[in-house]
């Protein structure tokens, strides 16, 4: 009753916020006009005649759809012809999601999560199964899925002592949510363990599937050759949070000269333009990565701060780095992706605030390839030093290479659970027919 209760008001808050939700779109597709597209893929519907019984996959934004290219690349190398669903909640995670499509395969957005989208997306695309990336848990769309005899999978799944404390309030809502999964594929034995408290079954330990990604060789190279030619050290400040800009830039200017050059990078696209007013209103002398082609103009080399103002070159940016400080550890947002400096093999120092990778950060440090600071000013001036320290440089960095390379496998594992829960399926999932 009480689940019925609370499920039911939130159903009708969602429904009154529909409007806000699609004002919030169109307030956002002013820059990232696919925001603007496809409105009516957000209430569950499909173009007529969309092909259906392929495997569904859930990757709300950029970083969760990366996080999943390792995943369908196994899905693929262990059930070939694969077709796929996939849908997103965000422009950058569509973008990146379309470059994974193959012929046969689909793309939407998921839909809102009140039951009558929900039922309208089941119906259209009747997936043989569904995969949720990480943290998506939608109460809507769980209960419908279960309803539609749909099996759903959280995969790379964590759960932060921090989130699980939130969910906790909330949990005559989000605890029979998760008990509705049919598995849980943890990235932690301490995630798993939260799941578990929380009502979750079929739960497993399965690692990390960023480990699974590999860096892009041409970007590498290319970051390298960009390293070679700048006559000073270099230090990037890796996908940057809000309010962790202007912390950062006054450290910045306490730096004695003359400084290494400071390639800035945040995490969200739709602020490129905030954080570039920011470091000009700072007096330092700006860069835009956006404005060149494939290499830095001439006048590049006098600037300050290089602005990394573009998508799907971070490999670049590590690969043209000395030293990373980790972005979203500096303030409490539980920090950002640390795998992928390990796998460029860029030395990193991360802040006091990593809860989002905990087992990682751990790991990264035991290991030696990055060290915590308690501080952005402690940060800097660890930075500074560091980049002109070839030796630890060089240790660090190839710590950093092992410490990734130790930790794959999740890809083929996941990807075997998630196969498994399609024998029946199999046929309809790889047939030509509705391709």
């Amino acid at each position: 009753m009480k689940e019925a209760l609370a499920r039911g008001a939130y159903m009708l808050l969602l429904r009154a916020a529909t409007p806000l939700f699609y004002a919030r779109l169109w307030w956002r597709g002013r820059r990232e006009a696919a925001y603007r597209q496809f409105w009516g893929e957000r209430l569950g519907h499909a173009a007529r005649g969309t092909p259906t019984g392929r495997l569904w996959l859930h990757a709300v934004s950029l970083g969760e759809t990366h996080a999943a290219a390792p995943l369908i690349a196994a899905l693929r190398a262990q059930r070939p012809g694969l077709r796929l669903l996939l849908t997103h909640g965000t422009a950058t995670g569509r973008e990146a999601g379309a470059r994974l499509l193959q012929p046969g395969d689909a793309q939407a957005w998921l839909p809102y999560d009140t039951p009558g989208a929900v039922r309208r997306f089941l119906q259209a695309h009747q997936p043989a199964a569904g995969v949720l990336m990480e943290t998506e848990v939608w109460p809507a769309l769980l209960a419908e899925a279960e309803a539609a005899a749909v099996p759903l999978v959280l995969a790379n799944a964590r759960l932060s002592a921090r989130s699980a404390a939130k969910g906790w309030r909330l949990r005559v809502l989000l605890h029979p949510a998760l008990a509705r999964f049919t598995r849980v594929l943890a990235q932690t034995e301490a995630d798993a363990e939260r799941f578990r408290a929380a009502g979750a079954r079929g739960v497993a330990v399965m690692g990390n599937l960023k480990f699974d990604l590999t860096p892009d060789e041409g970007l590498l190279a290319r970051g390298g050759q960009w390293r070679g030619e700048i006559d000073r050290p270099v230090v990037l400040a890796a996908s940057t949070r809000e309010g962790e800009e202007a912390p950062l830039l006054r450290a910045w200017a306490r730096l004695p000269a003359p400084r290494p050059l400071l390639l800035l990078v945040p995490r969200h696209p739709q602020r490129f333009d905030e954080v570039a007013a920011r470091v000009t209103e700072a007096g330092f002398t700006l860069q835009r990565r956006s404005s060149w082609a494939t290499r830095p103009p001439g006048e590049a080399a006098a600037a300050e701060v290089w602005l990394g103002d573009s998508l799907g070159e971070m490999a670049l940016y590590y690969a043209a780095a000395d030293v990373a400080l980790l972005g979203g550890s500096f303030a409490p947002l539980g920090g950002q992706n640390l795998i992928e400096a390990a796998a460029c093999g860029c030395p990193l120092l991360m802040g006091p605030h990593t809860f989002n990778f905990a087992l990682a950060a751990e790991l990264s440090l035991a290991a030696g390839a990055a060290e915590r600071v308690a501080d952005v000013d402690a940060a800097v001036q660890r930075a500074a030093v560091l980049a002109l320290d070839a030796v630890a440089k060089a240790a660090m960095a190839a710590a950093a290479r092992d410490f990734a390379a130790q930790h794959r496998g999740a890809a083929a594992r996941m990807a075997q659970a998630v196969l498994a829960l399609l024998p029946v399926a199999a046929q309809r999932l790889t047939s030509p027919a509705d391709g």
